[in-house]
């Protein structure tokens, strides 16, 4: 399927997708939206991490909007610095799927996201964030994580794969909670039923846009409903094989800006992107804006 002509609403993941990785935006990356919000679109982070995680983002992107954080389970204004819509996971529900994984693969390694603005993430003993510039608290124990209500939980193995994991925790948990898979060393468990395409409609109905005008970018399976949504689904190189199965199109890697190589093509970047450090200086000295 063909990118909508009058794209309105751009959907992009971070980690993978939209981020390098190290954390941070390329200038190209940056210039592209920028060229997008020139034309009237709007630019929709929908991202698995939770909202405390994705302020310092959102600062870089000089983003005072909405953004799907979560994988769905929250709606957050950056503006405000509030949730418009949150939905938690049970946490009794959350310690019976984690006993009935663990009753099929062993022993697990799991951290929790609280809810709310300031929610902390909590990583018990035994579980190595997949994101090591990402803030946790450690607890002592596993009863430590649910202190207090949670947006989701994440589980880590010793041995298995990430597929492994989450194939099993899918035939494990049924309708208990929803199985995600959002990166490398990330198998989560969210509230059933909620998934970056819901966070994304709750988004979107509110901004007044409509998914026949929507460009999603993403790079993991859990990017999937967010493709089924919007009219056009570009996954990175370097997705996982799944999505791009699934995807109208491939771009390059996030770390060759694949993210911005659409973005031009959609909104008339006809001129070949030029690295700020190369950019041609006019007789003042003064790098053009």
């Amino acid at each position: 399927m063909a990118a909508p002509p009058d794209c309105s609403l751009i959907a992009t993941d971070l980690d993978g997708t939209l981020l390098r990785g190290d954390d941070t935006l390329s200038d190209r990356s940056l210039a592209a939206l920028a060229l997008a919000a020139r034309a009237g679109a709007r630019h929709l982070v929908v991202t698995g991490r939770p909202a405390p995680r994705v302020r310092p983002i959102l600062d870089d992107l000089g983003a005072a909007g909405l953004a799907v954080c979560g994988q769905g389970a929250q709606v957050y204004d950056a503006g405000a610095d509030r949730l418009l819509w949150s939905v938690t996971l049970d946490r009794e529900l959350a310690e019976t799927a984690l006993g009935k994984i663990e009753a099929e693969v062993g022993e697990l390694y799991a951290a929790v996201d609280q809810d709310g603005v300031d929610g902390l993430t909590l990583i018990e003993p035994g579980y190595l964030m997949p994101h090591p510039t990402l803030p946790a608290v450690r607890v002592e124990r596993r009863d430590d994580l649910w202190v207090r209500p949670i947006s989701k939980v994440l589980l880590r193995h010793p041995h298995l794969t990430d597929d492994e994991l989450a194939a099993t925790a899918r035939s494990a948990v049924g309708s208990l909670a929803t199985v995600t898979m959002s990166g490398p060393g990330t198998v989560e468990l969210q509230p059933c039923g909620v998934t970056k395409a819901t966070g994304l409609a709750l988004a979107a109905e509110h901004l007044g846009l409509e998914p026949g005008r929507t460009v999603a970018f993403g790079d993991m399976p859990n990017d999937i409903p967010m493709f089924d949504w919007a009219a056009h689904g570009v996954a990175m190189a370097n997705a996982h094989p799944e999505l791009k199965a699934v995807a109208d199109e491939v771009t390059t890697s996030n770390e060759d800006d694949g993210v911005a190589v659409v973005l031009e093509r959609l909104f008339g970047g006809a001129e070949p992107y030029v690295p700020p450090h190369v950019l041609p200086r006019p007789r003042s000295g003064r790098v053009p804006r």
